[in-house]
């Protein structure tokens, strides 16, 4: 393994389970030095003894993204362990699922607190590093729901939009400091990510099926069920793309995951909004009421 890579350290918000955890294993077993940030104290104990059963330069560190403190306590702790952090790759996040007119606002703020401002919180402890160094890689995961929102999705969808919107204006502010900002948007990946989620918005979902949205809520679980059954792609899938990103010489702005996200990416240039709510309708199951104007 060649120094520079080796001597490079990677901090992974959301690093011990799923989609950052497999992200932290390919990485420290690239070489890297990672730093994989997370909640739970359970989590971080069995990361850290694979890490020692395997022998990589991986370790956990607590933090909780939607504390500020947390967040400053562990970017502390990397650089005065590491010295410096090359490459940041904010992958904590969460999903509320549930139609808009349901939602409650201490749900919404909760969503944008982990998904947004909390990415925004890290981004913002790190960069001076960072700057000062003129050197540097941040990696955003989005979501193929940041591209589109499909019914119940709102609230996740519209802080992954978020999070588009102000990776697009980071690109731009970092590129004089040599800082290159890149996001990741997956598809459907089976992880705990979805078990958590569903916990979150059972009590929307048992409320929903008897109300005035039931034939959504209906759709949304029919597809969600579909996505789970029909997903191929693994979480390791997804860390070998956001290595590639780490590595490239001249990376992408955005790099589609799933054959999904792909076909919902050129969709997105290809096809009017129309085209598209008709294929997200049809996926979903979703029609107008009858005798209704069509």
């Amino acid at each position: 393994m060649a120094e520079s890579k080796t001597a490079k350290s990677v901090l992974i918000t959301g690093g011990t389970d799923g989609l950052g955890k497999a992200a932290a294993i390919l990485l420290a077993e690239r070489g890297y030095r990672v730093f994989a940030a997370g909640r739970t104290a359970e989590k971080r104990a069995r990361l850290d003894a694979l890490a020692r059963e395997r022998k990589l330069a991986l370790e956990s560190l607590e933090m909780d993204v939607c504390d500020d403190a947390s967040v400053r306590n562990a970017v502390q702790t990397v650089m005065q362990k590491a010295a410096a952090i090359d490459v940041l790759v904010n992958n904590a996040g969460v999903g509320y699922l549930a139609c808009v007119e349901d939602l409650r606002m201490e749900d919404l703020r909760k969503q944008f607190e982990t998904n947004f401002f909390g990415v925004v919180c890290v981004t913002q402890a790190v960069l001076p590093h960072m700057r000062e160094r003129r050197s540097g890689r941040i990696l955003m995961m989005s979501s193929i729901a940041g591209l589109v929102s499909p019914p119940t999705y709102g609230a996740y969808s519209g802080s992954k939009h978020a999070l588009e919107g102000i990776t697009n204006a980071l690109r731009l502010e970092l590129y004089p400091f040599d800082i290159e900002v890149i996001l990741i948007e997956p598809g459907y990946i089976v992880t705990n990510f979805q078990q958590t989620a569903t916990e979150l918005v059972q009590p929307y979902w048992e409320k929903g099926k008897n109300g005035p949205y039931a034939k959504v809520y209906a759709g949304a679980w029919g597809g969600a069920k579909k996505g789970r059954t029909t997903s191929k792609t693994t979480p390791e899938d997804c860390a070998r793309v956001i290595l590639q990103a780490i590595e490239a010489p001249r990376p992408k702005a955005r790099y589609a995951v799933t054959p999904l996200a792909s076909r919902i990416s050129w969709g997105k240039r290809l096809l009017s909004d129309r085209m598209m709510d008709g294929i997200l309708r049809r996926r979903f199951g979703i029609t107008r009421e009858s005798g209704r104007r069509s």
